[in-house]
């Protein structure tokens, strides 16, 4: 079959996806990438096919309205500053999505997309499949992951997550009315969309491990946690010479990386994680990302994308932004993780981490100072527990393969 495998947002909402289109390829698909022309050398490198959408997640981020993020202290506030970024980015991507989709046989859909590509693919008699990162059904058993790592009881939870799927629907609400008068389809709001989706049990993969998230058992039949789905890495790829170099030069160092995040002041964040290694006697790794965080010295390399897979084995520790996909490379590494978590659903991977036993605990962005970070680097690295915890826990998410019930999914489309 022709997959369309469509996704939005930073980088860790696109790498996974290059690992899952990598296995549906194998399995004797065609498989087009549907994502921000700027991941193009992510989905090359994998080998599927690329269609282009309209806009840099970057830049994006990098404008005023992007930086106000910050400005925010609760996911509640977040979402709403995040509200007309989301809604103008989906009205720009909405042509090139059903331009996609009129050459392809199956979508798959990222929670990003979920609503506008249901609704694409309602219009083109496709079948269609979610493929999400992160648990946005509503449940009692946690409070929506977008908004905190808490949890308010079963109740109350249930009520939050049905609120703010609506109101992640809403945002949708322009871009949804151009696509259904652009595919001949009645007018529908996005409510009475999402109930269609939920009596059709529509279904839904989540590429996380059961043993990181169970299944909630108030979940609608129909959604599945299927395992990761890990990066595409080309097999023995190694990594820079300056990088193995460094490696070799000392004991294993700490890796330092906000991802896509995109926080103000990077000096100063530098410079805090800079005093935290030092003060923890550790040496680092500091990866730019899309902050632009520099350090420099003996016991200091900066470095730009790296193939976790690759990297993350030879660490300490990992200090990250908690986003999905590098909160599950930690894991795979099966190295301790200290979470510095900034933006929506970091802190309920934040919260995950710790619970297994992985982490001594997040030092969110807003309240991090060298020697908050500093404990926390001595106990993920002196205390046994925590390696050998992760260790256990990455040996079994070796035994999973996240991919097999997406590809079967596919595979039975094809037969049908």
């Amino acid at each position: 079959m022709r997959v369309a495998l469509m996704s939005a947002g930073s980088r860790g909402d696109v790498a996974p996806y290059t690992g899952l289109g990598r296995a549906l390829a194998r399995a004797g698909h065609e498989v087009t990438l549907v994502t921000h022309g700027c991941f193009a050398p992510l989905v090359e490198a994998a080998g599927l096919g690329l269609h282009a959408l309209p806009v840099d997640p970057r830049a994006e981020l990098n404008t005023e309205r992007g930086k106000a993020l910050q400005n925010s202290s609760t996911g509640l506030g977040q979402l709403k500053r995040v509200g007309s970024l989301a809604r103008e980015s989906a009205e720009r991507m909405a042509e090139e999505l059903v331009r996609a989709a009129e050459r392809a046989d199956v979508l798959l859909l990222s929670s990003s997309l979920g609503t506008l590509g249901h609704t694409i693919a309602t219009g083109l008699g496709l079948p269609s499949r979610g493929v999400y990162l992160q648990p946005h059904a509503p449940s009692g058993a946690f409070a929506p992951p977008v908004v905190t790592a808490g949890s308010w009881g079963p109740t109350v939870n249930r009520l939050a997550g049905r609120a703010v799927a609506a109101a992640v629907d809403s945002l949708y609400v322009p871009a949804l009315r151009t696509v259904r008068a652009r595919l001949g389809l009645p007018p529908l709001g996005s409510r009475a969309a999402r109930r269609i989706r939920e009596r059709q049990d529509w279904p839904v993969h989540h590429g996380f491990s059961p043993l990181v998230v169970p299944r909630p058992a108030d979940w609608r039949p129909g959604l599945t946690v299927d395992g990761y789905w890990w990066p595409y890495t080309e097999p023995g790829a190694e990594l820079p010479a300056p990088v193995r170099d460094f490696l070799a030069a000392g004991p294993p160092p700490v890796f330092v990386g906000l991802g896509s995040a995109t926080l103000p002041h990077p000096e100063r964040l530098a410079a805090t994680f800079v005093r935290a290694l030092r003060a923890a006697g550790l040496r680092g790794i500091v990866q730019r990302g899309w902050t632009g965080l520099e350090a420099e010295g003996d016991d200091l390399l900066t470095v730009d994308e790296l193939p976790h897979a690759a990297l993350f084995p030879h660490l300490a520790a990992v200090v990250h932004h908690a986003g999905a996909g590098t909160t599950a490379a930690g894991l795979r590494a099966g190295v301790p993780a200290v979470p510095v978590p900034a933006w929506f659903d970091a802190h309920f991977w934040s919260a995950r981490l710790t619970a297994l036993g992985v982490s001594p605990g997040p030092v969110p962005v807003r309240r991090l100072t060298a020697p908050a970070l500093a404990a926390a680097l001595r106990r993920a690295t002196t205390d046994p527990g925590y390696r050998s915890r992760a260790q256990a826990l990455a040996a079994r998410l070796r035994e999973e393969d996240g991919t097999a019930p997406v590809v079967a999914a596919v595979n039975r489309l094809a037969g049908a």
